[in-house]
């Protein structure tokens, strides 16, 4: 053991070089750093706090230890200062160069061009080109060099040792907070309550939560990832918990905020719009959980995991409620207003591009949608509602028959609306028209085709093609009845005895009904090429012959009486030709256009 004299040696000399530092008490002391200077000078500063510590222990008299207690006092009021100075001196803005500092345009895709952003981008091009499901992990950054962690980590042994770990901690959140709060401005991360975000426009959230997806897989595989390193550094293992304090002292507030947003969106008002941006945020989110319960692992964060876990549950519950309110948006679409020449119906398209982007995230929407929709039996009363028997189609997913179901509320509610058309052929048209659509629309998708089944496809099919019929029978069985041969001749004389004046009439009122059928049909619209040449073709067939072997037995007799071509009026050629203008969906001559007599 030392003589008592060499301690009181040792507590004089470490109470000099403390006092020589106290900024209270001189002006060289107050605009130095001891930090900033050489490393022994730095060392002989740090020995001296251990030697006032160890004095204050071995302290029996009590004038001894109030000498210990000031000068101890006055060594953490120094150190807390080189502690802030230090962090803040090393605080390098890590947005400099891995954050984003853009501000993008409303529906720019691409507006985190950052490498940062690039490195997350980088595994998601082999995913979904919807969905944001990826499989990137957490990537740390080194916040602070070593020799400034060193130094970090030598300060606040001593001030844990001294009882200063609240102040310890303090000054570490205040100052990491700061450089947080930095990265969220370059990542556009704004500070907005949930009822400011419930307040925005739909088209202005659109655009936030793009730049949100992004950011929160900055934020939590980056950013928070190397805080939290940065605090294990620095504390690790010189208290109970403290790395994870200071953590949170610096990320809670952060993380809060971060998270809000997410939870503003899944709590907001539903509308079918909003679906996929919310499952977006789903899959955003759900991919992120893994990697959140790694950052904040601890007893102290948990309600960070909690939050999020929420968020991801109200999301999935929004997903599941839109999906139910769309379908009955569909079924009760009130518009009553015919489309003009029975072209597709806005609905039509509207809900079909709607269930195409459902069939694109199919991997979400089969793990959200876990019922049948509801309709059944229990409908069977209510003529507002179609019946619909699951029964052939049991092995399908919930999802799928979701979609068959929507599918069959469409055909129901477009059924309602052909009864507008006051001509009953252009109401079977518009069932065409609005049925292929809706089968080329399942065709066209893979996703959607799979989920659908072959034979719910083959069933709409045959729902067009019996539109398309009933549309030929209820235009041309008229016409075509002009072309018989019943009623044109007399009574006794079979062979060679047709009235003359009733065959005139028969031409008179085939021109009249086909210059009519012409003049409404040409305005008419299938927009669609290929069906619209094979409604044109399947009418050339059962007309043209009927008018070629009319005109063929009777011509003759017309041709031997008076202005013959005030009946006949047209050729084979001139009827075909005139076909052909059906279904342009704009208004053509009066006149059809005639080769010859």
């Amino acid at each position: 053991m030392e003589p008592p004299g060499n301690d009181v040696v040792a507590f004089e000399s470490a109470e000099k070089i403390i006092l020589r530092w106290d900024s209270t008490a001189s002006e060289d002391a107050r605009e130095k750093m001891i930090f900033a200077g050489d490393r022994h000078e730095i060392d002989r500063y740090l020995q001296a706090v251990d030697e006032i510590q160890r004095s204050m222990e071995s302290a029996t008299l009590s004038d001894d230890h109030s000498k210990a207690n000031s000068a101890i006092q006055i060594a953490m009021a120094r150190l807390e200062d080189e502690f802030r100075n230090i962090l803040i001196a090393h605080t390098t803005p890590i947005e400099a160069d891995s954050l984003t500092d853009s501000s993008p345009l409303p529906g720019d895709d691409s507006e985190d061009d950052s490498p940062l952003t690039k490195d997350l981008e980088h595994q998601e091009r082999s995913t979904s080109s919807v969905s944001y499901r990826s499989t990137n992990s957490i990537r740390e950054i080194d916040l602070m060099p070593y020799n400034a962690i060193y130094d970090l980590r030598c300060i606040a042994e001593r001030m844990i040792l001294a009882g200063y770990l609240r102040e310890c901690i303090q000054v570490y959140g205040s100052v990491r907070k700061s450089a947080v709060d930095s990265s969220y401005r370059k990542l556009g991360i704004e500070k907005l309550s949930i009822g400011d975000i419930q307040r925005l426009e739909w088209e202005t959230l659109e655009t936030k939560i793009r730049r949100w997806i992004r950011a929160a897989k900055v934020c939590v595989r980056i950013l928070f990832a190397s805080e939290k390193k940065l605090c294990e550094q620095i504390f690790e293992g010189l208290a109970t918990a403290t790395d994870d304090s200071c953590f949170m002292e610096t990320i809670k507030g952060p993380a809060i905020q971060l998270f809000n947003f997410a939870e503003a969106i899944s709590i907001s008002r539903r509308s079918p719009e909003k679906l996929f941006k919310i499952l977006d945020l789903h899959d955003a989110l759900s991919d992120l959980l893994v990697d959140i319960e790694i950052v904040f692992d601890s007893k102290s964060s948990e309600s960070i995991r909690v939050q999020a876990v929420e968020i991801l549950s109200r999301l999935a519950e929004a997903a599941r409620g839109i999906l139910s309110e769309f379908e009955n948006a569909v079924l009760r679409e009130p518009s009553k207003v015919p489309v003009p020449g029975g072209t597709i119906h806005p609905l039509t398209r509207y809900v079909m591009n709607y269930i195409s982007l459902i069939s694109d995230y199919k991997q979400t929407m089969s793990e959200l949608i876990v019922s049948k929709p509801s309709t059944g039996s229990r409908y069977s009363s209510d003529p507002n509602t179609p019946d619909m028997d699951f029964v052939d189609v049991e092995s399908q997913t919930p999802l799928a028959l979701h979609l068959i179901w929507i599918a069959v509320i469409l055909q129901f509610n477009l059924e309602g609306k052909s009864k507008c058309y006051r001509d009953t052929s252009l109401a079977h048209l518009f069932m065409m028209n609005n049925v292929h659509y809706i089968v080329q629309k399942i065709k066209g998708s893979p996703e959607l085709r799979e989920m659908v089944g072959d034979d719910c496809l083959r069933k709409l099919t045959g729902k067009f093609r019996q539109a398309a019929t009933t549309y030929q029978r209820a235009t041309w069985v008229n016409v075509l009845h002009c072309l018989r041969d019943e009623g044109l001749h007399v009574k006794g004389n079979f062979s060679s005895g047709v009235s003359k004046s009733a065959l005139r009439e028969r031409f008179k009122t085939f021109n009249a009904m086909f210059e009519e059928v012409h003049r409404t049909q040409s305005t008419w619209l299938i927009p669609d090429t290929q069906l619209r040449e094979e409604l044109r073709i399947s009418i050339s067939e059962k007309l043209i012959p009927a008018y070629r072997s009319f005109l063929g037995r009777f011509r003759s007799h017309i041709e031997s009486g008076r202005h013959p071509e005030n009946y006949i009026k047209y050729s084979g050629e001139d009827i075909e030709t005139a076909v052909l203008d059906f279904f342009e969906g704009y208004q053509v001559s009066q006149h059809i256009r005639r080769r010859s007599q």
